[in-house]
């Protein structure tokens, strides 16, 4: 376990009961700080104890169980290594789905003028996500990052995780504590990027979101990671922004009920934030309102700040030029680099945690911890390709 700049980075490897305890134990005073963090804040939200909150997250242990039984594991072993309870482990791994149905069980209520946007953003995780390739990268290397953005306060449980878990693909995540998976790639050369979508498309249980994004980083091939994505049904809707080493790239919006999809532009970029862009599923048909508002700014800025990656000279310029389109504040304090509103309660407040850029062809991980405006792209002590799968 090491710290890389301002984020931990921890490195597990074994059977999956082994990695979550050697996770657990590395990460132990993190992952008390994320149910410290939850505990307050879920229950400011929905009026119950963090003990019923627990108990009721229990609804997805069974298709947990029956299409992820190792996360499953790794998570009691995450249990097991940090003294948590499996429930409360659990709890983090499902905390965006959980909020969701709490939301869409509550009577409709007129919100008050400054609080609409902060409800609706509670459900869903931000981000603005990318992919440039060819052309569009200046360099014809693969470049994919996204700046991920979520509650400030939960900024402090950060890590970048390494899972070494032969014969699957070695993978490299930035997660919170707990998770067994949020965004990343693998030593297949597969990467994935997400941003939350939000609406409202009943309540048939389905698979949690950190489950099935791990899933697609635990497949080996390309074909695989897609299937992962187009045939689990997840709880809730969220955008994926596939990658491979080879140039190719696909985004998939995704919910309950189905999945649309965007390929890259000419020159090879994708961008994606927090809106459907390929289509309005017609479950929202007439309603739709985007889960956050900036979603709508945030796009034409970021594809234009990165529109400029192509007139690099060589890689450094590339992730230079890159840093500064994922700086952009155009609507501040919310935009593409997102600070947090002084005026919101600290428990609510929203911000960039952090922001990645990874060159999924030489394999090099880039990590700016905290807001990009003011963290340059460390470089992570791994390269992607140090593992078992590599790609040729």
């Amino acid at each position: 376990m090491t710290d890389a700049g301002r984020i931990r980075v921890l490195e597990v490897s074994g059977s999956p009961r082994e990695r979550g305890r050697q996770y657990g134990e590395g990460a132990r005073d993190l992952i008390a700080v994320a149910i410290d963090y939850y505990s307050e804040a879920l229950s400011l939200q929905t009026g119950m104890s963090w003990s019923a909150i627990t108990d009721s997250v229990s609804q997805w242990l069974p298709i947990s169980e029956q299409l992820a039984p190792h996360l499953v594991d790794e998570m009691r072993g995450i249990a097991e290594g940090s003294g948590a309870s499996f429930s409360e482990i659990f709890t983090l791994n499902v905390r965006g789905e959980f909020v969701y149905d709490h939301q869409a069980a509550s009577p409709a209520t007129v919100p008050e003028p400054d609080d609409e946007q902060e409800e609706e953003r509670d459900a869903v995780d931000g981000c603005t996500s990318f992919f440039l390739t060819g052309e569009a990268s200046g360099t014809g290397h693969t470049l994919v990052g996204q700046n991920w953005d979520w509650r400030t306060l939960t900024a402090e449980t950060t890590l970048v995780l390494r899972v070494v878990q032969d014969p699957l693909p070695t993978l490299i995540m930035q997660v919170e504590a707990g998770q067994v998976g949020r965004h990343g790639a693998n030593s297949a050369g597969i990467a994935l990027n997400a941003n939350g979508l939000g609406g409202s498309f009943g309540n048939e249980i389905g698979l949690p979101q950190t489950l099935i994004r791990r899933l697609v980083l635990d497949d080996a091939d390309l074909a695989s990671a897609l299937k992962t994505l187009v045939r689990t049904r997840p709880h809730i809707a969220s955008n994926a922004l596939l990658a491979h080493s080879s140039g190719f790239g696909i985004d998939l919006e995704t919910t309950p009920h189905g999945v649309d999809w965007i390929y890259p532009d000419e020159r090879g970029m994708i961008a994606h934030t927090n809106h459907f862009q390929a289509s309005v599923p017609p479950q929202l048909a007439g309603r739709y309102r985007p889960v956050s508002a900036d979603s709508l700014l945030r796009l034409p800025r970021v594809r234009a700040g990165l529109a400029r990656v192509a007139e690099a000279g060589d890689a450094e310029e590339g992730f230079a030029l890159v840093r500064a389109a994922m700086s952009d504040h155009l609507g501040y304090p919310e935009g593409v680099c997102t600070h947090p509103n002084p005026g919101s309660p600290p428990l609510k407040q929203w911000s960039t945690l952090l922001s990645s850029c990874v060159d999924l062809t030489s394999g090099e991980y880039r990590i700016a911890a905290g807001y990009p405006c003011e963290t340059d792209y460390e470089l992570l002590p791994w390269n992607l390709y140090d593992g078992p799968g590599a790609p040729d």
